[in-house]
């Protein structure tokens, strides 16, 4: 491939998604895009660039495959295991003593891909019900990748998949054999909802959450994008709210919104600066 079109490539998956490809990186384009140029009959990685280059004419489908080929969709249940626990353990009981019956408490799974953050967290509210006391909880997953949401949607699971990091009582509870794969059963994929979004657009019209996993997702952008993310979810993130990153992320020296919750890690709350009206809501 020409440097010139690993320049063009790249360009555009930084503009469209916020994906950051170093130099060292062309054999990912190589290796993930095969199938995109077969599909769309490009005979290689240059008459791609051609097409994808401003002004040269390249289908909208065209570039969301390239976007959707390249977006890493690495996801299992209850991935890393500790977060799910201080969220059932920790902000789950903080935010229902703070919250009115009446209110709805709502959870964003960003960079959701296939399901399972978003399903990990339905299972937990499922166990908690009678904690719950009938309260409704809306949960949100959103990701680029139309492909995964599809997935995501239809809660089929491979035999290897849901035998990373499921218990194995979820998964005599919650899933049925369907065929040579697990699918999870209607009450569970009735509690998330799942909705294709950049992470690059402004999230106001997905509206105010109270609690935000944006898991293993910042990692793949630069400093200017991570800041700009981390401000945009902030704006949406209830005074009290709390935000989940992976256990590689950091808010420190990126932005000022988010403060580390005490004793935690990955787990953040939004700084008193960042919060105006913080003494007239607690």
């Amino acid at each position: 491939m020409k440097p010139q079109s690993f320049e063009i490539l790249s360009a555009m998956l930084r503009s469209s998604s916020g994906l950051v490809l170093g130099p060292d990186k062309e054999y990912l384009l190589e290796t993930r895009l095969g199938p995109v140029l077969r599909r769309h009959e490009v005979w290689d990685l240059d008459a791609l660039a051609l097409k994808l280059a401003p002004g040269g004419g390249g289908a909208r489908a065209l570039a969301d495959d390239v976007v959707d080929a390249m977006t890493t969709n690495e996801s299992f249940f209850f991935r890393d295991d500790k977060p799910f626990a201080h969220f059932r353990g920790h902000a789950l009981p903080a935010m229902l003593a703070a919250r009115p019956a009446s209110a709805k408490l709502r959870i964003w799974s960003a960079a959701a891909s296939s399901g399972q953050e978003a399903y990990s967290l339905a299972m937990i509210l499922a166990e908690c019900r009678a904690q719950l006391g009938g309260r409704s909880v809306e949960i949100l997953g959103t990701d680029i990748s139309r492909e995964q949401l599809t997935r995501a949607r239809e809660g089929l699971y491979t035999q290897f998949e849901v035998q990373r990091g499921l218990p194995m009582q979820y998964l005599v509870k919650y899933f049925r054999k369907d065929g040579t794969q697990w699918r999870m059963n209607d009450a569970i994929r009735e509690m998330a909802s799942f909705r294709e979004w950049n992470l690059l657009a402004d999230p106001a019209p997905l509206g105010r959450f109270d609690i935000v996993f944006c898991r293993n997702v910042l990692i793949y952008f630069d400093q200017a994008t991570k800041t700009r993310v981390l401000d945009a979810i902030a704006r949406q993130l209830a005074p009290d709210g709390m935000l989940y990153l992976g256990g590689a992320e950091t808010v420190l020296g990126i932005t000022t919104r988010f403060a580390p919750m005490a004793g935690e890690r990955g787990v953040y709350c939004l700084a008193k600066a960042a919060v105006p009206n913080l003494a007239a809501v607690g």
